[in-house]
């Protein structure tokens, strides 16, 4: 694509160099700029692109966007190379990225989804209920990039950085996709990687304490502002009637196309007769003229609410209750209140709870259908926000009858460090609990004290499949590791009977 059309409407850019050039690929990672490429350099938490910029030239980049400020005098400047000053080089890169792809969100209806929790759930959820209408739908989140029913790559962030998110757009469209459910995390917002979409429709989920950290927001007014962001590009916005940020959410909303939805307080959309099961959860909603009882297979109080949220956008596209009703009887999202089948007929689940909001959430949901005891296992990750720990410990010694605590990702903190401070929490309770540094061990230990009456929470990884260990993911996936645990433990009493 010809440069100049690449940088349509990008204000405050100053240029040195040939503008009437041809590219081939808008890159912020030098390690994949090819010949012809543009490559724009941004400021990250632990690497600074504008070091690579001279190993992009090498790689062949016949144009550099750096930002303002930078020291240009420590490149090697090349006369066949164009450089390109930009005030904000993060915005530089989304808005060529959306021209290079020929901006594909004004092609589709992109819904956003933002919130500290229910972000996953409910993009599946809606786009079940879209796909049970008739609609090609695609998915953008946690967990992975689908076009229908087809995985397409697994996530390493909620939301991708902004070239790689309008070259999955712009592949989502060409494949037939009319409708993109897309879950939009608050950093994404902050860095602009959604600069430049068009949302259709945006959904409040909820806002609790997560994601403070000198890595992500500075406190919770920053991280509530950086959300509301995406409602400052939708044309419709739906939002939890419930959240104690209702309020302050409806004053920063500027359109009229507002809906409410919730439980407990007055909203458009009114769960009522809700009722909660150790499978399910059904509750009596009305969605044309009458009152229909919808039954979610997700058991727990929160997945009325993202039922509700994911209802709500559905009647905008007109979906029927019986289309509602047929794709949410049997939703599945992997990692959340997700039951392991094993060989013992335990009941263990896996969850990804890891904030005191969604611990207390989870652990509450339990408590109300567990004949024997409620076991968790949990830490906490490390590089984030540490004054969630002490309050997470406290909310499962309250709340769980024993509490294992244990490793999540600790990052580049030290295991110990991390246990230390949820474990000042637990002990405020009078709770049954241990500490066991090794997940996998913890997850052991669990497993053999538990009996069928009990359930095991294993809380924090959810759809997961990696332990972060000093910048290194180690293969962790807790399915495989419940599986292998069972096997070991049916072993062993063949073991002592050979010993004797």
């Amino acid at each position: 694509m010809e440069l100049r059309k690449i940088l349509y409407g990008i204000e405050g850019l100053k240029a040195k160099g040939n503008l009437d050039l041809d590219i081939s690929s808008v890159e912020c990672d030098y390690r994949e700029v090819k010949k012809n490429s543009l490559f724009v350099a941004i400021k990250g938490y632990e690497v600074d692109g504008h070091s690579f910029i001279n190993k992009a030239i090498q790689k062949g980049a016949s144009v550099i966007i750096f930002e303002e400020g930078f020291n240009y005098k420590e490149i090697s400047l090349n006369k066949d190379v164009t450089f390109i000053m930009a005030p904000d080089t993060r915005i530089a890169l989304a808005k060529c990225s959306c021209n290079f792809y020929d901006n594909p969100s004004k092609k589709m209806k992109i819904i956003g989804i933002t919130g500290t929790k229910g972000k996953t759930t409910t993009s599946f959820m809606l786009k079940a209920i879209l796909e049970k209408q008739g609609k090609k739908v695609g998915l953008i989140g946690t967990i992975a990039v689908y076009v229908g029913d087809k995985l397409i790559k697994n996530s390493d962030r909620t939301t991708p950085e902004s070239n790689k998110l309008q070259q999955i757009l712009a592949k989502m469209y060409e494949l037939g996709i009319e409708v993109v459910v897309m879950e939009v995390s608050s950093q994404s917002l902050k860095l602009h990687r959604v600069e430049g979409i068009e949302f259709y429709a945006g959904i409040f989920t909820n806002l609790s304490e997560d994601h403070i950290s000198k890595n992500e927001h500075k406190d919770m007014q920053e991280y509530f502002e950086a959300k509301m962001k995406l409602f400052e590009k939708c044309k419709y916005a739906f939002v939890n009637a419930d959240s104690i940020y209702t309020s302050k959410v409806l004053e920063y909303i500027k359109t009229d196309e507002v809906q409410t939805y919730g439980i407990d307080n007055y909203c458009n959309l009114l769960a009522k007769d809700v009722t909660v099961t150790n499978t399910y959860v059904d509750f009596k909603v009305k969605i044309k003229d009458r009152n229909d009882r919808i039954n979610v297979s997700i058991p727990g109080r929160f997945s009325v609410y993202n039922a509700l949220a994911a209802i709500s956008v559905a009647k905008l596209f007109g979906s029927t209750p019986e289309q509602i009703k047929e794709a949410l009887e049997n939703i599945k999202v992997p990692g959340r209140s997700e039951l392991v089948n094993n060989e013992k007929e335990l009941k263990i689940m896996i969850d990804y709870a890891h904030t005191p909001d969604s611990l207390k959430s989870i652990l509450e949901t339990a408590k109300t259908y567990t004949i024997g005891r409620v076991i968790c296992v949990f830490g906490c990750g490390g590089d984030r926000d540490p004054n969630k720990r002490p309050s997470m410990g406290e909310i499962a010694g309250k709340l769980a009858d024993y509490t294992i605590i244990t490793s999540d990702n600790p990052r580049t903190e030290e295991p110990e460090k991390i246990i230390r401070e949820i474990e000042s929490g637990i002990k405020n309770t009078k709770a049954q609990y241990e500490c066991i540094i090794d997940r996998r061990e913890a997850i052991k230990k669990a497993i053999k004290m538990a009996n069928k009456k009990d359930i095991v929470i294993l809380a924090g990884k959810g759809h997961e499949t990696y332990q972060e260990i000093n910048k290194e993911k180690k293969p962790f996936d807790e399915r495989i590791i419940i599986k292998e645990i069972i096997e070991e433990l049916e072993k062993e009493p063949k073991k002592r009977k050979k010993s004797k």
